[in-house]
């Protein structure tokens, strides 16, 4: 065995003998205000520091009862425990996330309404039924206090604009947001938490998001709820999203890592769905729900003029002085180029036009403005890719007009009849 060995076994086994020693020779009285041990080792001090400190946090956090005793209970199981052991370790995690929770009651201030409307305005140019129904909230919140937040899913086609509607109404109302994403989940352990028996065991994602909030009165926007896959092994996450969604329940929501019953009434939950047959009739009663309809082509024109084309022009480095696009030319984009409920393939389409124009801008030797008209519009993108059918104005044998429908949108067909 080598010198340099030797000298690190001999070192090591020098500071576990320090730190295995009986708690009851660094523990200062906390209790009495003794507060000794000036001439411990430095790691018996650093020990005393940290214990001190957690009692202080037990002591200044707001918990409920039931969250005190647990808070004691687990503390003086610490103090009776190796401080450097495994044991000891997940002592002072769980401890940590039981004090990081916003424990005490937001009281919200007044929001001023017209302010509010103001900025869900802005951020949307119509779906005028959530919106007065997020104004309605705000009344009622301004009267009351702390009155129950309302629990929605906002129901629709990709790219209605549901997540950004959630983040509007956490401008309006005040509230941090916190996003879930929850397509994909599998596991009951993600909304419920993992047993403190499992090696690595946390809260679950619900505690988390107020934990990153820390406020009790945060939004949490539940995205893509309908995407949680089913699984028999790993429970029902759908089924463990019942307590944390229902009024009567989640006052004491209880997340199987703390163990302790969460006050979840002060939290305002939007969810966002595309599908609502593939959600549990039980999960669909415990919300409100509201159904986000496509976009008409004028209500599209008014959200690529008021949001898409500043946000591209902003981001390919243009001004309306480099380019401008005529309201001819964006229904004829969003007629021969889009074919949706929503407006994500008309933010693309636009994004096209910035960068042919931002290009040509770039290339060419005057540095006039470009004016983009159908003509320029057809040029940049193509042949369109939907052709819209002239409408029969005589009836024809054999030949009859029928409509079709889904979610993203309708056209009418011509049905003709071979014999």
């Amino acid at each position: 065995m080598s010198k340099l060995t030797s000298r690190i076994l001999l070192s090591t086994f020098s500071t576990l003998l320090v730190l295995s020693s009986p708690v009851e020779a660094w523990k200062p009285s906390f209790f009495n205000g003794d507060g000794g041990g000036k001439n411990a080792p430095k790691a018996a001090n650093y020990i005393s520091m940290e214990l001190q400190r957690l009692e202080d946090r037990i002591r200044d956090t707001p918990l409920s009862e039931e969250a005190n005793e647990k808070a004691l209970a687990e503390f003086e199981r610490l103090c009776q425990t190796d401080f450097m052991s495994a044991e000891a370790a997940e002592i002072r995690k769980y401890l940590n996330n039981l004090l990081d929770l916003p424990w005490s009651k937001e009281q919200a201030a007044p929001i001023n309404v017209g302010e509010a409307e103001k900025i869900l305005n802005e951020d949307h140019a119509c779906m005028t039924d959530v919106k007065e129904r997020i104004l309605e909230q705000i009344v009622i919140q301004n009267r009351v206090g702390l009155a129950k937040a309302p629990i929605l899913c906002f129901v629709g086609s990709p790219g209605v604009g549901k997540t950004s509607l959630a983040r509007s109404i956490a401008r309006a109302t005040g509230r941090p947001l916190q996003r879930i994403s929850l397509g994909g989940v599998r596991d009951e352990a993600a909304i419920r938490g993992h047993m403190r028996t499992y090696i690595g065991s946390t809260n679950g994602r619900i505690l988390e998001a107020l934990k990153n909030a820390k406020q009790s009165n945060a939004l949490v926007l539940l995205d893509e709820i309908d995407k949680i896959i089913d699984s028999n092994v790993q429970g029902d996450p759908q089924a463990a999203l019942l307590e944390v969604l229902d009024p009567e329940q989640n006052v004491n929501f209880k997340d199987h890592y703390l163990d302790v019953g969460f006050d979840l009434s002060n939290v305002m939950f939007i969810a966002t769905a595309n599908d609502l047959s593939k959600l549990s009739r039980p999960l669909l009663d415990r919300m409100e729900i509201i159904h986000i309809p496509g976009y008409s082509l004028e209500e599209k024109l008014q959200i690529a003029k008021q949001h898409i084309v500043p946000k591209q022009l902003k981001t390919h480095g243009l001004t309306d002085r480099d380019i401008s696009i005529t309201d001819d030319a964006l229904r004829f984009t969003i007629d021969g180029y889009t074919r949706e409920a929503g407006a994500r393939n008309l933010e693309r389409q636009v994004a096209v036009l910035c960068r042919k124009a931002s290009r040509e801008l770039s290339e060419a030797k005057t540095a006039k403005p470009i004016l983009i008209d159908n003509a320029k519009a057809e040029q940049y993108l193509g042949i369109p890719h939907y052709l819209k059918g002239d409408q029969h104005e005589a009836d024809l044998v054999g030949i009859s007009n029928g409509l079709s429908w889904s979610e993203v949108g309708g056209d009418v067909l011509t049905i003709e009849t071979a014999i």
